[in-house]
């Protein structure tokens, strides 16, 4: 029999790779830095999402209620990311600070900040269907720019090569 020799893996445990090979890690400075631009590239994807889909549909479908409704949901759903990130923000520097304490307190205006995004979502929504006749579907249809921004942003960050 014709026996080929066996080729050995490479080994993945990053200490045994050579040092050229080993990124160094980002330092704090560099990561609040990175996530400030992306959550800033986050905003602005969804806020171009909603705005693009609310000129579309007034322009194509003649429809202002939509377009009134597609507009308002972009802009609650910007609101809740900006508050959601400014609470996770707040609460990662509370447990930093207090880290190794046995009982760590979180701070009220943390909860008031994740419990606040969701009333203002509803009474947002109440607002704009009772008092504005929009249609409910086209306000939840806006809150869905912030996928479209968060995925836009993404992308950029894997075509442009950021890390």
């Amino acid at each position: 029999m014709n026996e080929t020799p066996e080729t050995p893996l490479p080994n993945p445990d990053p200490r045994e790779q050579p040092p050229d090979l080993i990124l160094p890690a980002p330092s704090a400075e560099e990561q609040q830095k990175f996530h400030a631009q992306y959550a800033r590239r986050i905003l602005t994807y969804t806020c171009i999402a909603g705005l693009a889909a609310a000129l579309a549909t007034l322009a194509v479908a003649r429809k202002p209620l939509w377009a009134l409704g597609l507009a308002a949901g972009t802009v609650l759903a910007m609101v809740n990311f900006r508050w959601l990130d400014q609470a996770l923000g707040g609460l990662v520097t509370a447990a930093q600070a207090q880290e190794g304490l046995p009982k760590p307190v979180v701070p009220l205006s943390l909860y008031a900040k994740f419990i606040g995004r969701y009333l203002l979502i509803g009474i947002g929504l109440y607002a704009m269907v009772v008092f504005f006749r929009v249609p409910i579907v086209a306000c939840l249809t806006g809150l869905l720019a912030l996928g479209a921004g968060t995925i836009a942003a993404a992308l950029y960050d894997v075509i442009s090569g950021n890390r």
